[in-house]
């Protein structure tokens, strides 16, 4: 269709590319050199706390962590001490647990704010008095077996309970197991591995009181711990998947190239694809987080395509009888125009990113879209220009060895006789494929239209199983025994699921009001079902209610306060309200109040107690309808809160990128069609293999269960540019083949052989290669790699399989309406 002076600027980039090779390496060398530093300036950021900076929830919650005197649940500078022992309500238990605290709280190098555990609550029935867990220890150990008694069960009406585990049995006053929370005195902005620090230290004087031995009934679960076994399982990934990876690719490309000198040319351009995207992204300071590892597959996947399409290209020219000059000149005037195509469109998808709230994601997009743009420069420069010069090399050595040098697929080849049945399907029947690829396609949308979403930190780590079964490797292959599938193991088994998953109702906004105390105590009336409730009906909730209460019940002079203060009887004071809060911050219950209220009292919070057989949706709801039923500025905030935020978010991402990546990529298609060949329905022809690969791959989610994520949320948006990458290839091919006079099968059958064995190598390159991602331990990247090996295969095939029987049917309808031009129309 198109003729070679309908692209003068192409002419130009090919004609520089092979008469001046040299120039061309020379500079692409001398860009690595510049952008290669880069690589050893690039961060890593593996918290999960990358996907949640930009969540309102997660906001108030580091809010929190600025204005008051403790953490929320698993937070940065938190951690939770889990204690076993044949009774933890026993004496001897009891004491061991408060010199534990008080080791803890004692040894400056810990830097501990506070701790807080069962035993303090039971000791303060005991001794109201008594403040610090050395006070506390000598209080149950002076009290008598009724007084101790008697403090449980007064201390079981106050939530003793959220403390210990679920096989608590009240009346016995038994159980196996209990926390001990742990707030380090830290900024919420300290380094991971200040804290990880700390709480190694923090271990090794856990292990230091009698009876405690750490790791066995004595486990210390925070962040620090967290992010060491995140950058394990990182490294332990890249141990297994690495070596897998290149034995695949090598493999494959040798198979595909049949070649050494090309292959070694087609992992040359690779390497300067990757030097030059994750330099440009160490110069830029992006760290490179979770959501960058599907960068790495992505690139080489369609860096893989071009290098297959460009060598074969070339070798059909000089099957033909070209020189190396023309050859080159012939496979970059085809090629150059449909890898620019491709890259757009692929960039288009990548970029649709930027319409994620999550900056991860936009990150992600930002350096996707960029390190596909250097791919197409990379093997539309400088791998035809490395190949003129190793082909010229080649013909002045003597007796230089004979490679395979056919192009894949070519005719009488068994690939190109298997190929040749898309061509006949065409032939015989395209109405019928089109109609079962539309329905079909339709049908796997709607399917897939149940694709769940999920984001914990419990996502990023393997099952005890499948580290098992890694386990069994030989060194070095063999992984870190991680404590994090043990320990939550044993949060679900002997805790409930619940158990350590806070809700609070941040409330941004003055407490000093007569009637502000009020309206927090009105917030735990009538509690929804999914909320613990206390004795008298309302929520089991702290705040600084509770602790006006509470220390009212041990302070006289402070009571008579509360109570001159109170005209509604109700304990909770609804007039001069800063008097109350001056005498509470002098007295003893001063540290117990900042964990409330803030210093300057323009915020508080309430901590709720959940019902361990809640569901996650449940407590969610009901969180947010609290904070919004609220008569004050109120954020629904915790770790199931932020979880549940940023599903919506991922979703919300999900929909956008494909909606903007399949909008912009079908006006581009057509205008970029309408220009080069003066027909936009060749991109509207282009469309349909990519919609029905998107709908499949959706559909597989759903089928081998495999939910929206961080890591694969960008997945469905980014397979239009891998559907379009394949779809493009053959329809550009197929417009230079089909000229007027030509028969379409004839053209059909010359595209078919030449371009579909470049994509059959390409896609079992891809597949096979980058599918190695599947061994990976991290349950994610794993998935990743499953989708991203279906995504290609079924961009393959639709391309291969259904785009001939599209044209086909283009073609016949069009010659029975003059109307409609054919594809063969000038």
């Amino acid at each position: 269709m198109s003729d070679d002076t309908d692209q003068p600027i192409v002419e130009r980039v090919d004609r520089f590319v092979v008469d001046r090779p040299l120039l061309v390496v020379a500079a692409f060398l001398v860009v690595s050199a510049a952008l290669a530093p880069g690589l050893t300036m690039i961060s890593t950021q593996a918290e999960t706390d990358q996907f949640t900076e930009d969540v309102e929830a997660q906001q108030a919650q580091e809010n929190i962590e600025e204005e008051f005197g403790t953490s929320i649940g698993n937070a940065p500078t938190s951690g939770t001490l889990i204690l076993q022992d044949s009774n933890v309500l026993s004496r001897p238990t009891l004491v061991r647990i408060l010199e534990t605290q008080h080791r803890l709280e004692t040894n400056s190098r810990l830097r501990i704010a506070s701790t807080t555990s069962h035993a303090s609550g039971i000791a303060r029935q005991l001794d109201p008095s008594a403040e610090t867990p050395l006070e506390q220890r000598r209080a149950v150990e002076a009290a008598t077996d009724g007084e101790l008694r008697a403090a449980i069960d007064a201390a079981d009406e106050r939530g003793l309970g959220a403390q210990l585990s679920t096989d608590y049995n009240p009346n016995a006053q038994r159980a196996t197991g209990s926390i001990v929370g742990i707030t380090y005195d830290l900024p919420a902005s300290a380094s991971t591995a200040e804290v990880a620090t700390l709480q190694e230290r923090t271990i090794d004087v856990i292990d230091s009181v009698e009876g405690n031995e750490a790791g066995d009934n004595a486990i210390l679960f925070g962040q620090g711990v967290i992010q060491n076994e995140f950058n394990a399982l990182l490294t332990d990934t890249a141990i297994i998947v690495f070596p897998a990876t290149v034995i695949f690719l090598f493999g494959f490309l040798l198979l595909a190239y049949r070649d050494p000198v090309d292959m070694f040319l087609g992992l040359g351009s690779l390497a300067v694809v990757l030097v030059w995207t994750f330099g440009v992204m160490g110069w830029a300071g992006i760290p490179f987080s979770n959501t960058m590892v599907p960068l790495f597959p992505l690139l080489l996947a369609v860096g893989i395509d071009f290098g297959i399409h460009t060598i074969n290209r070339y070798r059909e020219a000089t099957l033909a009888g070209d020189d190396i000059a023309p050859a080159m000149r012939k496979t970059t005037d085809q090629l150059l125009v449909a890898f620019a195509i491709v890259t757009i469109t692929t960039a288009i998808s990548f970029a649709a990113n930027l319409t994620s709230p999550l900056g991860s994601l936009q990150d992600f997009g930002i350096v996707s879209a960029i390190g596909i743009v250097i791919t197409f420069v990379v093997f539309g420069l400088f791998l035809p220009a490395t190949k003129v010069l190793a082909d010229r090399a080649r013909a002045r050595i003597p007796y230089f060895p004979e490679f395979g040098s056919t192009p894949l697929g070519s005719e009488g080849s068994l690939m190109g006789r298997v190929l040749e049945s898309s061509v006949s399907l065409a032939r015989i029947a395209p109405a019928v494929v089109v109609v079962v690829a539309v329905v079909g396609g339709g049908g796997a949308a709607v399917y897939g239209t149940g694709v769940d979403a999920e984001f914990s930190q419990e996502i990023f780590f393997p099952d005890e199983d499948r580290v098992e079964a890694y386990q069994a490797l030989p060194e070095p292959l063999a992984p870190t025994e991680y404590t994090f599938t043990k320990t939550i193991r044993l949060f679900e088994e002997e805790f409930g699921a619940r158990q350590f998953s806070t809700v609070t109702i941040y409330v941004d906004e003055s407490v000093r009001d007569d009637d502000s105390l009020e309206i927090l105590h009105r917030a735990t009336r009538q509690p929804p079902d999914s909320f613990q409730r206390a004795a008298d009906g309302d929520a089991q909730a702290s705040s600084i209610v509770t602790v006006i209460q509470s220390r009212a019940d041990r302070d006289p002079e402070f009571a008579a306060l509360v109570a001159r203060n109170d005209r509604t009887g109700n304990g909770v004071p609804d007039q001069n309200v800063d008097q109350v809060y001056d005498a509470l911050l002098d007295s003893p219950a001063r540290s117990q109040a900042r964990n409330y209220i803030a210093a300057d009292r323009g915020s508080a919070r309430i901590d709720f107690t959940l019902k361990s057989d809640a569901t996650d949706d449940e407590i969610v709801a009901d969180a947010r309808r609290i904070a919004d039923r609220m008569p004050v500025d109120a954020v629904a905030t915790g770790t199931l809160i932020v979880n549940a935020a940023v599903i919506d978010v991922i979703l919300e991402s999900a929909i956008q990128s494909l909606a903007v990546a399949f909008v912009l990529t079908a006006v581009f298609l057509a205008l970029s069609y309408r220009f080069l060949e003066g027909r936009a329905v060749y991109g509207f022809l282009n469309l349909l293999p990519v919609l029905v690969t998107v709908a499949l791959l959706a559909a597989s989610m759903r089928f081998f269960g495999i939910a929206l994520s961080p890591i694969n949320a960008p997945i469905l948006g980014v397979s239009i540019g891998l559907g379009v990458d394949y779809a493009v290839h053959f329809m550009h091919r197929f417009v230079d083949e089909y000229t007027p006079g030509t028969d379409v099968f004839d053209a059909l059958r010359t595209t078919i052989q030449g371009t579909g064995g470049a994509l059959t190598g390409s896609m079992l390159t891809t597949v096979f290669g980058l599918g190695a991602l599947f061994f990976a331990i991290i349950p994610l990247i794993q998935e990743f790699g499953l989708l991203l090996g279906l995504g290609v295969f079924y961009a393959y095939a639709c391309s291969v399989l259904l785009l001939p029987s599209i044209i086909v049917v283009w073609e016949r309808a069009a010659t029975r309406s003059e109307r409609v031009p054919t594809l063969a129309s000038p």
